[in-house]
């Protein structure tokens, strides 16, 4: 019996699982319900993938609100701005924000904008400009700053500028330092703004190595501005307030070839004054003072138009526009004009326009005495 005892009891161990370690937990799962299966795996959390994130637009897609841009132009013209808009296309080459409501331009207003070559402010109320505004302009061409409240000339203009429009603002005085370093501008347009000839400092031109057009009409002058650049093609000083035409005042501009005097209060035209513009071919002095024609026309070798109408211009001799017998200009006249002055046209010798082109370039006509 007990033989047979203890054969049941050694099959039972040897069909028993092997001993293993319980823990405190294992105890605890096996209260409740199920604890007798195997513990399901451990899950991660799924991972999350971002959400697809936007194409970044390209920059020269980039366009101010309520702007057109097109082409690298930013059209930003007549909307009522008061400021200069944010997120300009680091691309554009023209800006135009003309006819706005604009009164400073800020230091960081065009930041990074390297590419730009025009930059158009006209129509504005601008009255201050920040000294370092245009230092990211390293390639402005053209600046108009045309019909705003300006007092004087901005400070640190790009020196890569071809052409600064500032007329029509409260501008009273042009520093010698105005134009420093500014040896690339070609045209100049300072008219319509309340200078007088104190407010224009002697040389305030003289960095302006390449400039061949300057317009200075308008405004107080009374005379004539000196040191202007040799290089000067065409000046335009019509409607000041000049009294004299000097010599001096035309030294070295030999290669001018029009200059536009009208609308001023000339008497006088100095002899010699015509000599220093040996390349003159138009010259503007009508609606002045003159009484007589301006003397060394017959020895100017190439000029062509001479406008005279309204002065008091009483007699016009045989010699005053022509060399002495029939001698030619290089350059016949193909315009004068003599109209509404004081002398009798009829007295007019034919011989005294020998060397005009054509009889149809010779205007004369009735005096009225105002």
């Amino acid at each position: 019996m007990k033989s047979a005892c203890l054969s049941l009891l050694l099959v039972s161990v040897c069909w028993a699982l092997p001993f293993r370690q319980s823990g405190f937990m294992d105890f605890m799962m096996e209260d409740e319900p199920g604890s007798g299966s195997p513990m399901p795996p451990v899950r991660k959390p799924p991972v999350q993938t971002p959400p697809p994130m936007l194409p970044e637009v390209p920059d020269e897609h980039i366009c101010p609100f309520r702007c057109q841009c097109h082409l690298r132009v930013s059209q930003c013209s007549d909307l009522g701005l008061k400021n200069v808009p944010e997120k300009i296309s680091l691309q554009t080459t023209l800006l135009d924000l003309q006819n706005n409501k604009i009164s400073e331009i800020k230091e960081n207003d065009f930041k990074g904008l390297k590419s730009l070559q025009t930059l158009i402010l006209v129509n504005n109320k601008i009255t201050i400009i920040h000294a370092k505004a245009f230092s990211s302009l390293i390639n402005l061409e053209r600046l108009y700053l045309s019909k705003n409240l300006l007092k004087d000339v901005p400070a640190n203009i790009p020196k890569s500028l071809q052409e600064l429009r500032i007329h029509e603002n409260q501008i009273n005085k042009i520093k010698k330092s105005s134009f420093a370093g500014m040896a690339n501008v070609i045209v100049m347009e300072l008219g319509s703004n309340p200078l007088s000839s104190s407010g224009v400092d002697n040389g305030a031109f003289a960095d302006l190595k390449r400039v061949s057009y300057i317009r200075i009409a308008d405004t107080n002058i009374t005379s004539i501005p000196k040191g202007l650049p040799s290089s000067l093609f065409e000046l335009h000083l019509d409607g000041n307030k000049i009294t004299k035409v000097t010599a001096d005042s035309l030294k070295g501009l030999k290669n001018l070839s029009k200059l536009g005097l009208s609308h001023n209060e000339i008497s006088v035209v100095e002899n010699g004054s015509l000599a220093n513009m040996p390349h003159l071919r138009e010259l503007h002095l009508d609606n002045n003072m003159l009484t007589s024609v301006p003397s060394g026309l017959p020895e100017h070798k190439y000029i062509q138009v001479i406008y005279l109408h309204a002065n008091k211009i009483a007699a016009v001799g045989t010699e005053d526009f022509c060399p002495p017998g029939y001698n030619t200009k290089k350059a016949m006249y193909s315009g004068i004009s003599l109209f509404s002055n004081p002398v009798p046209y009829w007295e007019v010798q034919p011989i005294t326009f020998r060397c005009v082109f054509d009889r149809s370039a010779i205007q004369l006509g009735n005096y009225r005495k105002k």
